[in-house]
């Protein structure tokens, strides 16, 4: 079964799309899990199970020509915005086929001429890229929206209230999205983060709303409302996306045997699942169909990126640093 045959779930402009595309990052990310425990992807990762449909909900209120910034947890966000899984996973095995040929590994996954601009280990480092991109664009005279995924925990971060001023001075079109999954690592963010996260976003002018993020349909009419007044010159846009993590915030946290939510916690945010919740809208039996779609394509990413080349050691230095620098048009330099 290919993709092919479903050419009416390729894209995120229909139910079935953003079907697929949750069940793509959901498999996803439960294949790097497995490959983590194998030992096949070193150092492990920061798994998206849980909150796919921020990632959807708001890459479905895209064009081709925006542009995202991402976290550390950005496998969902790269596929969302359109990466291939076999080099995304390739990626994750520092293979040089590998979006970034095996040196950005999981948490600076790029992919610049789909509008990836970087997943980024940084807690809220992606803000002023994604403020840079729209700036740039608004230079231009282009009508690109630059969208800036984060956590609950960036909210207390410098650089992202400085990237809130900048956005609304400025007016740029600048979507900030919040994936507000309720712990920033371990720490509870309502012991954290005094006010809320609309409010930050309020003190600087900005629109803002709150969103069930467990619920793809209702992220992206907020994502498109937001993005469209951006493109328009409206300004930028907030969204606190209220959502949850099924899994730890890193692999490394099962052998930690952490336990600092209870089961019965992560079992009502289970029962909010959002690939059950898009599958319902579907005509009976696609789903199922997708699902096994997809499973082939994943089993062909596997294949891809295990039997795909190691990086040569004697290119450890390689691509460290730009060259070719030339000075600007009418500079002295």
């Amino acid at each position: 079964m290919t993709d092919s045959q479903f050419p009416y779930v390729d894209g995120l402009d229909t139910p079935a799309g953003r079907y697929r595309m949750l069940r793509l990052i959901r498999g996803f990310e439960e294949l790097a899990l497995t490959l983590v425990k194998s030992g096949e992807i070193t150092g492990g990762i920061h798994p998206y199970i849980g909150q796919e449909a921020v990632a959807v909900g708001v890459c479905a209120a895209l064009r081709p020509q925006d542009v995202i910034t991402s976290t550390h947890r950005g496998h969902g966000h790269v596929l969302a915005k359109g990466a291939a899984p076999d080099r995304l996973l390739a990626e994750l095995l520092g293979r040089t086929t590998g979006l970034n040929k095996g040196r950005g590994g999981s948490m600076h996954a790029a992919d610049f001429s789909l509008g990836i601009l970087g997943a980024n280990g940084m807690v809220g480092a992606g803000g002023p890229i994604a403020v840079g991109a729209a700036w740039s664009a608004r230079q231009a005279g282009e009508d690109r929206v630059a969208v800036a995924f984060f956590g609950d925990g960036a909210l207390n971060q410098g650089v992202l209230l400085e990237s809130l001023n900048l956005a609304a001075m400025w007016r740029l079109p600048v979507l900030f999205v919040c994936e507000n999954n309720g712990y920033a690592t371990t720490l509870p963010a309502v012991t954290a983060v005094a006010g809320s996260a609309t409010g930050r976003a309020a003190g600087f002018g900005i629109p803002a709303a709150e969103v069930d993020g467990m619920d793809t349909e209702a992220v992206r009419a907020a994502a498109a409302e937001a993005v469209e007044r951006a493109r328009t010159g409206g300004g930028p846009g907030f969204l606190e996306c209220r959502t949850y993590r099924f899994e730890g915030h890193h692999t490394m946290e099962r052998l930690m045997k952490l336990r600092y939510r209870t089961p019965e916690e992560i079992a009502d945010w289970r029962d909010l699942d959002p690939l059950p919740r898009a599958a319902a809208l579907l005509p009976p039996g696609l789903a199922a169909q997708v699902d096994a779609s997809v499973a082939e394509q994943l089993a062909a990413a596997r294949q891809f990126a295990i039997t795909s080349e190691h990086p040569d050691p004697a290119g450890a230095l390689d691509l460290l640093y730009a060259d070719g620098l030339r000075p600007r048009a009418g500079s002295t330099a």
